[in-house]
């Protein structure tokens, strides 16, 4: 009965942690753009996200270290530098999007304006990552997370033709209005959205922190196989929604308040409520974990002692570096930058870095010395190294893209 509970709280947890600021707006704003044409793209996301979280929870369990203590010995301290700069800067990038996503929220609750929102942000999520213990924060944000299936009933509610949104997934068109340029330019964006890197140094640094084993490793497989779908089902539910409400009036989404329209539309005040819970629940999530992600990255390549089953005396700079993080995130919004701005980039520039987190975890899964008898299996490899030919192509095409199409405007 124990290890039912487990999977099942896992699997909410994973579901409700799916989606964070940068799936809301990209599935949002591809819906109002383009309706159902990009859902393939959630597809393979979530597919990708289930095998890279799992060969990084996988190496974590068998080897008892995290990705970038592994990283650093297997590819040296030059090449391990490189990537520690690359998934810092996204990481840090993704939390200033989080944390400026609480902010929306809160104003979308209450309408006292974002700015003074940040710092009642930042300073509740470094109290929650100070006081509060890993497994508590992890399960009570994913499942307060759950309030976001709102916009999946709300895609019932607002009574569609489904051949019509079957016929928009299963065969997509490019419509009229948008060029071909910009159809590829939100595909990444929306690959980077479900393939954030921060998902997998936390999956991995959180597989060290709950002493997982090698008998822990089927929980965490269902965990994995069957939360993120689940959680990629509420993403396309989102851009459902968008293109039901949206995309008929062409209102394209460049607010949160918009993001949420649809659910207004469908169920009114009560329906709002939940979404909000939802989002801010997300976002807030989100932002512990990409917090703990900034100091789990820099500790574990530097050879500190990190993590939170220690007490904060006996790993400071761990902490440190969590607190500067969240007060540079906090800095950045303070200059009146659009929280969706960051989030887009965001998104985007996870795609160009995912190459330097995807391939080290591939070679260690694959590296007997630390896996023993569960190294990849043949089927694992063969999704492995097709996944590497997509990372690669998305990550050299999305730069070239965001100059053509001027980051899809």
């Amino acid at each position: 009965m124990k290890r039912f509970f487990a999977v099942a709280l896992g699997i909410l947890t994973a579901i409700g942690g799916f989606l964070d600021i940068g799936d809301l707006v990209t599935n949002a704003v591809v819906g109002s753009r383009f309706g159902l044409a990009l859902a393939w793209v959630v597809v393979v996301g979530v597919v990708g996200i289930c095998l890279f979280a799992q060969m990084a929870g996988r190496v974590a369990a068998v080897s008892g270290r995290a990705t970038f203590e592994i990283i650093r010995e297997r590819l040296g301290p030059r090449t391990a530098a490189a990537n520690l700069g690359a998934s810092f800067l996204i990481n840090l990038m993704t939390l200033t999007a989080e944390i400026g996503g609480v902010a929306l929220a809160l104003q979308l609750a209450t309408d006292v304006g974002r700015l003074m929102w940040i710092p009642v942000a930042a300073f509740a999520v470094w109290l929650v990552i100070w006081r509060v213990k890993f497994s508590i924060m992890e399960n009570v944000a994913g499942l307060a997370g759950l309030c976001l299936i709102v916009f999946a009933v709300s895609v019932f509610a607002l009574q569609p033709h489904w051949s019509d949104l079957t016929h928009q997934a299963l065969q997509p068109v490019i419509p009229e209005t948008e060029s071909s340029a910009t159809y590829w330019y939100y595909a990444i964006a929306l690959f980077g959205a479900a393939m954030t890197p921060y998902e997998v140094f936390f999956f991995s640094s959180g597989a060290v922190e709950e002493h997982w084993k090698t008998k822990d490793l089927g929980v965490s497989r269902l965990n994995v196989v069957i939360g993120f779908p689940l959680g990629g089902i509420l993403s396309i539910a989102i851009a459902s929604c968008a293109a039901l409400v949206l995309l008929p009036r062409q209102i394209e989404v460049t607010s949160l308040s918009q993001v949420v329209m649809p659910v207004v539309a469908a169920g009114g005040k009560l329906a709002l409520a939940f979404a909000i819970v939802g989002i801010v629940a997300a976002t807030f999530g989100a932002a512990l974990e990409t917090t703990l992600s900034s100091g789990y990255t820099l500790a574990q390549f530097l050879g500190w002692p990190w993590g939170k089953f220690r007490r904060p005396a006996e790993a400071s700079r761990f902490h440190v570096v969590m607190f500067v993080s969240i007060v540079v995130g906090a800095a950045v919004l303070f200059t009146g930058v659009d929280p969706i701005m960051v989030t887009e980039y965001s998104v985007v520039f996870s795609a160009i870095a995912l190459p330097l987190t995807y391939l080290p975890i591939l070679i260690v899964a694959n590296d007997s010395e630390y896996m023993g008898d569960k190294t990849n299996g043949r089927l694992t490899n063969v999704f492995g190294s097709v996944y590497l030919v997509i990372i690669l192509a998305a990550s050299v095409a999305a730069i070239p893209l965001m100059i053509v199409t001027g980051a899809g405007r």
